[in-house]
């Protein structure tokens, strides 16, 4: 059974830091490319940070160098670390874990909010 589990989000004020995790079980981690998205009310969700399986790493054009994707193979874990949030990053943040169309997967969200 697929698991992705997210955590680390909370309240954080504005110029603040959070570190997410997205703890994975029930398939082969290192295969796959890890994602942050996120949606925020009335938004589409939108990719934040991606890393694949090589460690090749892309994200969001409003990241600019704010965040920082990275994993853990041993652990299973992706994590996302967000630096000089804005009240803008309010969002509820998913992880993702795709190999192909067919084995794509998603967490149940956790929610990061920035006050001003």
């Amino acid at each position: 059974q697929v698991q992705l589990v997210e955590s680390g989000g909370g309240l954080v004020q504005s110029g603040g830091s959070l570190r997410l995790s997205c703890a994975a079980s029930g398939f082969t981690f290192s295969t796959y490319t890890m994602s942050w998205y996120r949606q925020a009310p009335g938004k589409q969700r939108e990719l934040v940070a991606q890393m694949t399986s090589a460690g090749t790493t892309s994200y969001g054009d409003f990241v600019k160098g704010r965040f920082t994707v990275s994993r853990d193979n041993a652990k299973n874990t992706v994590y996302l670390q967000m630096n000089s949030l804005k009240p803008e990053d309010t969002a509820v943040y998913y992880c993702r874990a795709r190999w192909n169309p067919r084995n794509d997967y998603w967490g149940q969200g956790t929610q990061v909010t920035v006050s001003s």
